[in-house]
C-alpha cells in the first residue's frame, strides 16, 4: 500500500485526539540520549550515567517536579562492572530525592518496555501516582570475565569470556548465539537474504530521512561528553549508527552466524550505548498539575514460547496487549517492532498481517542501534513521535527478548 495514501487515511480518522480520565495511566514526557555506536562517542559514559541524563531530561520536559517522583524502574541487561543497584545510581545522579524507590529490570531486550509496564501497573493499582521508567545500556563498557579465577587457576590455559555475548546475546538453552535463532526464523518462514538486505536498506533510508527532516529532534536530549584526557567537551546530539554503513556493500557481506546463512552484520541490529526515560503518572495527577501528557497507555501484554522461537514472540504478545486494551489490530495506525534482526520485523509483520508501510517508518534497531536494556522504552517514544508526525492516534510497540519472550504496549496519542 502506498505510504502517502495510508497516512492520508490515518489523518482523516484521527484528527480529533482522545482525552484522558483521572484513572488513566499517561506519559507526561519522553527523552532519550543519542544512540552511540560500539566504542563511539558515548563509550566513556557508563549505563547509570546515561540513564541519569535521560531521566533528568524527561523530568524537565514533563512539567513535573523531581519531588513528584515516587519510584523508578529502569531496564538494564548486563550490569556486571557498573556497581550495585544501577537504577539507584541513575536516580541519585539525576538529583532525585533520596526517598525515591528504585528497581532495575532485566527482561533482556524487553527490559525497558517491561519497566514502563511495571510503572503503569503500580499507578493503575493506586500504589503510585508518578513514576520514572525506561532503560539504559552501555554495551561498550560491558567487561570480559575470568571464570574460575576466584578459586585460582591450577594448570594450563583458561578462557576470557566476553560478558556482552555471554549475558546479552547468548541462547543458553541451546548454547548458541541468538543470531542462530534469527537464521532458524528465516529458514522456517522462508525469508531470503535478499528480503532481509532489502528491508535493512529501507531501515537505513528511513532513519536517514527522518533525521534529515528533524523528526528525531524532539526525542533526543543532547549530551556533553568529555574527552578521555579531559578538557575537550563535545556535544553529541545525533545517533551515530545510521550513517555508519556503506549501502553499496551491504549485499556483499558474508553471513555472520552460519556459513550458508542469511543474517549478516548489516541486516541485524548493532551493538550500542544509550538510555531512554519517561515520566509516567495518573491522569488525575496530570490534570491537577495542569500538564498535557503525550499519550496514554491503553494496554500491554507479554508472551513466551520456545527460546529458539523468540523471534516470533511479538506476534503472540501483540494480540494479548490488544485484548488488554479492548482493541483490535485494525485499530492500530502505526507499529514499532524492534529490529533485533531484519527478519524479526519481516516475520512479525507477516504473522500479524501488517502493511510494512506502517511498521518502523522512522527506521529501527538495524539502522538506529540497539542498546539492549534501552530499546523497549526507546521504541515507545519513537512510536509516539511517528503518530504525531502523521497526525495519527493509536500505535503498538512490540519487542522480542531472549529466552523466548516478547512484550507489547498499546498507546494512544493525547497531544
Amino acid at each position: 500500500m502506498n505510504i502517502s495514501r495510508r497516512i492520508a487515511n490515518v489523518s482523516r480518522i484521527s484528527r480529533s485526539l482522545s482525552s484522558f480520565s483521572d484513572g488513566d495511566v499517561v506519559v507526561a514526557s519522553f527523552a532519550r540520549t543519542p544512540i552511540g555506536k560500539m566504542g563511539g562517542a558515548l563509550a566513556a559514559i557508563n549505563a547509570p550515567s546515561l540513564g541519569a541524563h535521560a531521566i533528568t531530561a524527561a523530568i524537565e520536559r514533563s512539567g513535573a517536579d523531581k519531588s513528584d517522583i515516587e519510584e523508578a524502574f529502569m531496564g538494564n541487561v548486563v550490569s556486571a562492572g557498573i556497581g550495585q543497584a544501577p537504577t539507584r545510581q541513575a536516580v541519585v545522579h539525576a538529583g532525585l530525592p533520596l526517598g525515591v524507590s528504585c528497581t532495575t529490570i532485566n527482561k533482556v531486550c524487553a527490559s525497558g518496555m517491561k519497566a514502563v509496564m511495571l510503572a503503569a501497573l503500580s499507578i493503575q493499582t493506586g500504589y503510585r501516582n508518578c513514576v520514572v521508567a525506561g532503560g539504559m545500556e552501555s554495551m561498550s563498557n560491558i567487561p570480559y570475565y575470568l571464570p574460575g579465577a576466584r578459586n585460582g587457576y591450577r594448570l594450563g590455559n583458561n578462557t576470557v569470556v566476553d560478558g556482552l555475548v555471554h549475558d546479552g546475546l547468548w541462547d543458553v538453552y541451546n548454547n548458541q548465539h541468538m543470531g542462530m535463532c534469527g537464521e532458524a526464523c528465516a529458514d522456517t518462514y522462508k525469508f531470503s537474504r535478499e528480503d532481509q538486505d532489502t528491508y535493512a536498506i529501507q531501515s537505513y533510508e528511513r532513519a536517514s530521512k527522518a533525521w534529515d527532516a528533524g523528526l528525531f529532534d524532539a526525542e533526543v536530549a543532547p549530551i556533553s561528553v568529555s574527552s578521555r584526557r579531559g578538557g575537550v567537551v563535545t556535544q553529541v546530539s545525533r545517533d551515530e549508527e545510521f550513517t555508519n554503513i556503506q549501502i553499496d556493500k551491504m549485499r556483499t557481506l558474508k553471513p555472520a552466524f552460519k556459513k550458508d546463512g542469511t543474517v549478516t552484520a548489516a541486516n541485524a541490529s548493532t551493538l550500542n550505548d544509550g538510555a531512554a526515560a519517561m515520566v509516567v503518572m495518573s491522569g488525575k495527577m496530570a490534570r491537577e498539575r495542569g500538564l498535557t501528557p503525550l499519550f496514554k497507555i491503553r494496554g500491554f501484554g507479554d508472551a513466551e514460547k520456545d527460546p529458539v522461537e523468540f523471534t516470533t514472540a511479538p506476534a503472540d504478545a501483540v494480540p494479548r496487549a490488544l485484548k488488554h486494551a479492548g482493541m483490535e489490530i485494525k485499530d492500530i495506525h502505526f507499529h514499532e517492532i524492534n529490529e533485533a534482526f531484519s527478519v524479526v520485523a519481516l516475520v512479525n509483520a507477516s504473522l500479524l498481517k501488517l502493511d510494512l508501510d506502517t511498521v518502523n517508518v522512522h527506521g529501527g534497531a538495524v539502522s538506529l542501534g540497539h542498546p539492549i536494556g534501552c530499546s523497549g522504552a526507546r521504541i515507545m517514544g519513537t512510536l509516539y513521535h511517528v503518530l504525531k508526525a502523521n497526525d495519527a492516534s493509536v500505535g503498538c510497540a512490540s519487542i522480542c527478548n531472549g529466552g523466548g519472550g516478547a512484550s507489547a504496549v498499546i498507546i494512544e496519542r493525547l497531544s
